[in-house]
């Protein structure tokens, strides 16, 4: 709508140029994000995941769904717990604050303490993401484009789980930059079940060559000084129009 009336479009992904029609200028700039990549010696990384309720010695999948959660992936994931398809793995799950009493009364009627559930942790909320983010082996997630952001200057291999019908399927073009770059897999939102999320979950973890060669992949779209980009932009504009 805007494309035609505005002076400049800054996009997050190079691939979305050739979707926007009609523009004066499209310039590449990334999206900012808070979160960055961390090197954390052993007993740091250590200390968060002892910190997070879980163990240092087996990998750990990060599973959310933005702030409000996300039901379908919500289900999936009580999929594999309820049938306890994670011995390989463990999960860190930020089920979203309004979806936590509910999954948690449904754990709790499948005989499941929330507080006690073998390889993962339960929480409505994760505060200290950054720390999070950075210890964890997997990302399981929507693709809105700050979390593609995200998880590029990370370089996190990642499953994600595009969000159905929003505006032009974005979330689905915002995931197939990570997947055509062999960085992350995609499950339709429509085709998620505990058994091929586990499946994709353990077709990762259990490779160390292919966890290896999808970090290194999601680096190649890692972005850099984004905001000093979109300033530069700014001046410029401002200088043109006087």
């Amino acid at each position: 709508m805007l494309s035609k009336k505005v002076d400049t479009i800054l996009i997050s992904f190079k691939d979305a140029k050739e979707r926007i029609k009609n523009a004066k200028r499209i310039v590449y700039t990334g999206t900012p994000v808070k979160i960055t990549k961390k090197e954390y010696n052993i007993n740091q990384k250590n200390q968060i995941i002892n910190n997070m309720g879980l163990n240092a010695s087996k990998p750990i999948i990060l599973v959310f769904g933005g702030s409000q959660g996300a039901q379908k992936i919500n289900e999936a994931i009580i999929g594999i717990l309820e049938n306890r398809l994670n011995k390989k793995y463990q999960i860190m799950w930020a089920t979203g604050p309004k979806q936590y009493e509910l999954i948690k009364e449904e754990l709790n009627n499948k005989k499941i303490n929330i507080e006690k559930v073998e390889n993962a942790k339960i929480v409505p909320y994760i505060y200290n993401m950054e720390e999070v983010m950075n210890v964890s082996n997997i990302i399981v997630a929507r693709s809105g484009a700050m979390t593609i952001s995200e998880i590029s200057n990370l370089g996190k291999p990642s499953i994600l789980i595009p969000l159905p019908n929003v505006s032009q399927d974005h979330q689905l073009y915002n995931a197939k930059v990570l997947e055509k770059i062999n960085a992350a897999k995609i499950i339709l939102n429509n085709e998620l079940t505990k058994e091929n999320l586990n499946q994709a979950i353990e077709e990762i973890i259990l490779n160390k060559d292919t966890m290896e060669q999808m970090s290194k992949n999601a680096l190649k779209e890692a972005t850099y000084n984004v905001e000093d980009k979109i300033y530069e932009e700014i001046k410029r504009l401002i200088k043109t129009k006087k």
